[in-house]
């Protein structure tokens, strides 16, 4: 792969955005291999978790304008909504989709379409230097990439207005306060921090985590009945799984429970 390079050990993957050089931005060869990665890892069987950081100093400045310099001349116009239907939709909605856990292991800048996979993950830690940006309207745009649905949820409408408004870089102990993320680490101990995440998660049950994730994300728009009943559900369904069986009865004996995802 050009753009990505991809580790699975201990039933997580981890995905590295591997441009440095330009701050890991996303050009025309990103989305493909970005969302194949996606779909490879969330079929595979052994893996449980996934993990999304950057190389270098940088989880991602978002779109490559480098790649721009050629179309942006006089009499340009830009298509950009079919561009984000085709490039950058259809890995916001995998990750939201899918059962398996994502965490974002934000070890620099998150700009632009940047922060916005960042924001699309389950879970996010950050390294000391990390810095959020919703730098669309400093060029005349509006957020994408779900930002407008997922920054809302996270940290309420009004700090999402700000950080959108004002394109305003957000260090990460400010990220931390307003729960954008929910660690905040030196940077030399980001990968270990997200290891030790990413290990409880993955020895935990994955049908229970799947219907939780599942659960999460529609509780906003869900009404409180079909919410309970959807709840009452899942619960049966997990209630039925060998993992449930295995956690009582690991309780009960005073042992550590051995999940098996099933």
């Amino acid at each position: 792969m050009e753009t990505l390079t991809l580790d699975i050990a201990d039933r997580i993957a981890t995905i590295t955005i591997n441009r440095p050089d330009v701050l890991n931005a996303f050009n025309h060869a990103f989305s493909p291999e970005f969302i194949d990665t996606i779909k490879q890892v969330e079929k595979d069987p052994e893996v449980n978790v996934i993990v999304i950081t950057g190389a270098g100093r940088a989880f991602s400045s978002g779109q490559d304008l480098d790649d721009l310099k050629a179309k942006y001349v006089p009499g340009h116009e830009p298509h950009l909504g079919a561009d984000l239907k085709k490039r950058y939709d259809p890995w916001v909605k995998r990750i939201r989709n899918m059962d398996k856990p994502v965490i974002a292991a934000v070890n620099g800048v998150a700009a632009g379409a940047g922060c916005s996979l960042a924001l699309a993950c389950d879970i996010r830690i950050a390294s000391e230097h990390a810095k959020f940006i919703e730098v669309f309207v400093n060029v005349g745009l509006v957020p994408d990439s779900a930002s407008t649905w997922t920054l809302p949820r996270l940290v309420g409408l009004g700090r999402a207005m700000d950080m959108c408004l004002t394109g305003r870089p957000v260090g990460a102990e400010e990220a931390l306060q307003i729960g954008l993320v929910s660690q905040v680490v030196p940077a030399d101990e980001l990968p270990a921090a997200t290891a030790k995440v990413a290990a409880r998660l993955a020895a935990l049950p994955a049908k229970a985590l799947a219907m939780t994730k599942r659960l999460l994300n529609q509780s906003m728009e869900t009404p409180l009945a079909e919410q309970l009943d959807a709840e009452a559900f899942a619960q049966e369904t997990a209630g039925l799984t060998q993992d449930h069986f295995e956690g009582v009865t690991a309780f009960l004996q005073k042992r550590t429970p051995e999940f098996k995802g099933c």
